[in-house]
């Protein structure tokens, strides 16, 4: 591709690199010239006019954008869509909620062809909403070679961009109070707003005593997909009230805490078919913590053990909450 200033005269065909205004109209940037543009803008007393001339073996960029988010986005690919090409974009966007894959590798393979050629995505695992854009192919000049093309388009091979949709559609919160008292919901409201944005419905309200055999004993009975524990007083070991309770109704214990903090104090367990997540007390709040990230993988279907959790230490220190009853460090006023 050829880029600079050419004759006004000498430009038809050629693509306009600035938005101009002509004797009558205005000629967008990206606009493919014919004899009336030209017109307009000689009358205009724009001469010369920088445009970008593409070569035989050039792509322009639509058509770039198009075929690279084709090899993203293979034809038959579930629960995405790829919209129209404009002004060399190309968007990847959601047709239902989920937890979005990116093959991290893939996609700096495919932007290391040419620095022309990019594509960004949200970070792995990220959970989205119908409608939310996952990623953004964008061909930065007018037109790319064939070849570079081609070579992107190989790289992108393997489907690295995925969604992995809801696998569970249903939960019991278990609760336990140490005084008979029957806890503050505000910890239920924040689960069931979580649990909603994943299309999964919360049964009636469970509280029993904070003993081992009332959570064994209502674990027995929970309905649901999925059993989540939230108890009056934090879990402190994997001998604790909670996982003992968890292990007396038949279950096994995976693994207790995480490199998340807030969070640290999850555990996760698995009885019969059905995932059991201990949960921390941050989860009382709505605001982001590490058991948002291992909830939204168990309901979509993802592993979740030891490995998974050891590898969410690096990006798991999140933003401090002034709610936090033993802060890291004093939240000071602005």
């Amino acid at each position: 591709m050829r880029f600079g200033p050419v004759r006004t005269a000498e430009a038809l065909g050629a693509i306009l690199a600035h938005s101009l205004d002509g004797a009558t109209m205005r000629i967008r940037k990206g606009t493919v010239l014919t004899d009336a543009h030209l017109a307009e803008l000689a009358a205009a007393g724009h001469d010369p006019v920088t445009v970008a001339l593409l070569a035989v073996d050039d792509l322009d960029e639509n058509r770039a954008a198009a075929q690279l988010g084709a090899a993203l986005v293979p034809e038959g690919s579930l629960h995405l869509r790829v919209t129209p090409a404009s002004t060399g974009r190309v968007n990847i966007v959601a047709t239902r909620a989920g937890v979005v894959g990116i093959a991290a590798e893939t996609i700096n393979a495919v932007n290391a062809v040419s620095p022309m050629i990019t594509v960004a995505t949200l970070a792995p695992l990220t959970r989205v909403a119908v409608d939310t854009l996952i990623a953004t192919i964008k061909v930065i000049s007018f037109g790319v070679p064939r070849a570079d093309l081609d070579r992107a388009c190989q790289a992108a091979s393997g489907q690295p961009v995925t969604l992995h949709p809801p696998r569970l559609n249903s939960a019991t919160l278990i609760e336990t109070t140490t005084d008979r008292t029957i806890p503050n919901p505000k910890g239920r409201r924040a689960l069931a707003t979580r649990l909603a944005r994943l299309g999964v419905t919360l049964s009636e309200r469970v509280v029993v005593s904070h003993d081992a055999d009332a959570i064994a004993a209502a674990l027995h009975d929970a309905p649901g997909d999925l059993a989540l524990i939230l108890t009056a007083s934090a879990t402190s070991d994997v001998a604790d009230t909670a996982p003992t309770g968890v292990m007396q109704a038949g279950g096994r214990l995976i693994h207790y805490g995480m490199p998340v903090d807030p969070g640290n104090l999850l555990f996760i367990a698995q009885l019969g078919e059905k995932p059991v997540i201990g949960l921390p007390g941050c989860a009382r709040s709505p605001a982001l913590n590490g058991a948002d990230w291992v909830l939204e993988r168990v309901i979509c279907g993802l592993p979740v053990g030891p490995a998974e959790i050891a590898a969410m230490g690096v990006g798991g220190l999140l933003k401090e909450m002034p709610s936090r009853p033993l802060p890291r460090r004093p939240i000071t006023a602005r």
